[in-house]
């Protein structure tokens, strides 16, 4: 399917992030350029015996020299793909819209390892299975052309981020933070933009309260809260090279842990590890050409309090939610990948050497059709 340069088309966007909690299911009207119509979305956490498979996925992956068959990742990728046909499913019941109507879902799949500087990653899931299952056409694996031509595959979000941002920049630079398990910072001013990964976002306060508290997450910051903040252990895991290399840049979930923290108690480990992903975010703008005026914060770190507060004072920039300027941070992600979808189908790049690092803008993604 090639659709006009000018045409407007209806797409479904699915996100399954690192911190694993659920499937993020938007509906947009979109031309894939600078009109964007946000529709619909729904959200549909998982149980804890599927975070429980994706964990194991993830770690399977970890020990693997290059993506192949195997048989428990090849298992998981399928529960979770029919888990992301009945989110689609679900969201266009919802939207009272037909799936004949939609032009395109844009499916991310599940991250269970990122692995540029070897040249690969990894997304989980089944396109075609889903176009199967939904009856749409289905455009998921939108990294691999990326690291395949030496870029970092990540972030990819900056390029719907820069639709949306335009209208805010006669007010002065800003910038664009996604706390997911993972965190990444797109800037814009008037001479540029980019992206890149910032260092964990939620992923190791997660994983500290449920290894340590049996806790899902830090629901509020309310531990974090309540602890103490050693300086001296968050020194220590500030002093790592990759904090310094220049951007683009990108990282795995994996590639931190929480043994940093251990024999703190629950609440200072919280409040460490909510200081370190600040801290990061503050060591981030070190690389950044234009200081923004404001952090607008999207993903599940918006609604941690404590951390919120945390950035404003170690950045010294007012970090506000996403929604301060209406858009919808649970929906944002899931809206971008089904933006990027359709610039797929209008042979449009979603990848850029500013926010990647690869050469020149890329084309990504691949197409399954619809049945029939």
């Amino acid at each position: 399917m090639r659709a006009g340069a000018s045409e407007s088309l209806l797409a479904v966007g699915l996100m399954s992030g690192t911190s694993m909690d659920g499937i993020d299911a938007a509906l947009i009207r979109t031309d894939g350029l600078d009109r964007v119509e946000r529709l619909a979305f729904v959200g549909v956490a998982y149980d804890e015996a599927f975070r429980a498979d994706l964990r194991a996925a993830m770690a399977a992956a970890l020990t693997m020299r290059r993506p192949g068959p195997h048989d428990l990742i090849d298992r998981v990728a399928r529960e979770l793909t029919l888990r992301h046909a009945a989110a689609v499913k679900a969201l266009l019941k919802a939207a009272k819209v037909e799936a004949a109507a939609v032009a395109v879902v844009g499916f991310h799949g599940q991250t269970v390892a990122h692995r540029p500087e070897r040249g690969w990653t990894w997304q989980a899931g089944d396109g075609a299975l889903l176009a199967q299952e939904t009856g749409i056409a289905v455009v998921s694996d939108f990294r691999s052309a990326d690291v395949a031509a030496g870029g970092q595959g990540a972030p990819l979000a900056p390029a719907y981020h820069r639709a949306l941002v335009a209208p805010l920049l006669a007010e002065g630079p800003v910038a664009v933070l996604n706390l997911g398990g993972v965190g990444n910072i797109t800037w814009f001013g008037d001479d540029g933009w980019g992206s890149f990964d910032t260092g964990p976002a939620n992923a190791l306060i997660d994983d500290w309260v449920r290894a340590e508290g049996g806790l899902s997450h830090d629901a509020g910051g309310a531990l974090a809260g309540t602890g103490s903040v050693h300086d001296d252990v968050l020194t220590n895991m500030l002093d790592l090279e990759w904090f310094d290399l220049a951007p683009p840049k990108s990282l795995d979930r994996a590639d931190f842990s929480i043994g940093a923290v251990r024999g703190l108690s629950l609440a200072d480990g919280a409040a460490t590890l909510t200081a370190f992903t600040a801290a990061t975010v503050a060591e981030a703008l070190r690389h950044v050409p234009v200081r923004p005026g404001r952090l607008l914060v999207t993903g599940g770190g918006r609604h941690n309090a404590t951390l919120m507060r945390m950035l404003t004072a170690r950045t010294n920039i007012p970090a506000l939610s996403v929604e301060t300027v209406g858009w919808d941070g649970d929906a944002l992600e899931a809206e971008a990948f089904a933006y990027l979808a359709v610039r797929t189908l209008k042979r449009l790049p979603i990848s850029f050497p500013q926010t990647t690092g690869v050469a020149v803008p890329m084309l990504g993604g691949m197409l399954s059709a619809a049945p029939g």
